[in-house]
């Protein structure tokens, strides 16, 4: 699973890094400020394609399908298996016309000793940035306010990861993005085979102070090596 990340790039950089390798023109980062301990149910950074250009804003993370009667179901879709995303009733037509990417610098995952768990700390080595596959909804709520939220696919751990969990998020590569958010396409073959483990070369992790374990600490000390 991946039930926490992190998004703690300057802002001007992060601004360089939607233009140029994700060609995102149009921002909505208004409120942006460098988070080290994002959770579920709140909002994480995200880039969909309206049809006509990439655009970046935020995206509350819990996945509300439009048919759902209660969008407390979000709290437990904030993650959706590669293997099953295609098919499950709740993701299927998600996955086939509104794929995302949701943004971060790292994320955390946990090893677990008996009763004890470990804190891990993953990132990129060659970008600050990583691209996350998602799926977007929107729902209206009963006031007939609309809410627009994601969920994170995830997929067999990769020969690094897997020595402390068995899942991770899917990362994409940058030959994948145009084409992960393109709405047009709705060929499933091709888009099940991104689903695929990052390689344990291009990735990083150290472990971490079991301050991430609150979700009410968000400072700069959740990421410090130990």
């Amino acid at each position: 699973m991946c039930g926490r990340v992190t998004l703690d790039l300057d802002i001007q950089l992060l601004r360089d890094i939607l233009n140029d390798a994700y060609g995102v023109k149009t921002m909505t980062l208004n409120h942006y400020k460098p988070r080290y301990n994002i959770a579920p149910s709140q909002p994480v950074l995200s880039v969909i394609n309206d049809g006509a250009s990439n655009r970046a804003g935020y995206l509350k993370w819990g996945f509300v399908p439009p048919w759902s009667k209660d969008s407390s179901l979000g709290n437990k879709l904030f993650n959706a298996r590669s293997e099953t995303v295609a098919l499950k009733p709740t993701f299927k037509d998600a996955f086939i016309s509104k794929r995302c990417l949701i943004l971060a610098s790292s994320f955390y995952e946990w090893q677990s000793h008996g009763k004890d768990r470990t804190p891990y700390r993953i990132t990129l080595k060659e970008t600050p940035l990583m691209p996350m596959a998602g799926l977007w909804s929107s729902y209206k709520a009963p006031d007939q306010t609309k809410i627009f939220t994601c969920t994170i696919i995830t997929t067999q751990a990769n020969d690094m990861i897997k020595n402390i969990h068995d899942r991770m998020p899917v990362i994409l590569s940058p030959d994948q993005i145009n084409a992960w958010l393109n709405p047009s396409n709705k060929d499933v073959l091709e888009l099940s085979s991104m689903l695929t483990p990052y390689h344990s070369k291009h990735m990083t992790m150290h472990p971490v102070s079991t301050l991430v374990n609150n979700v009410k600490i968000d400072h700069v000390d959740c990421i410090q090596p130990l």
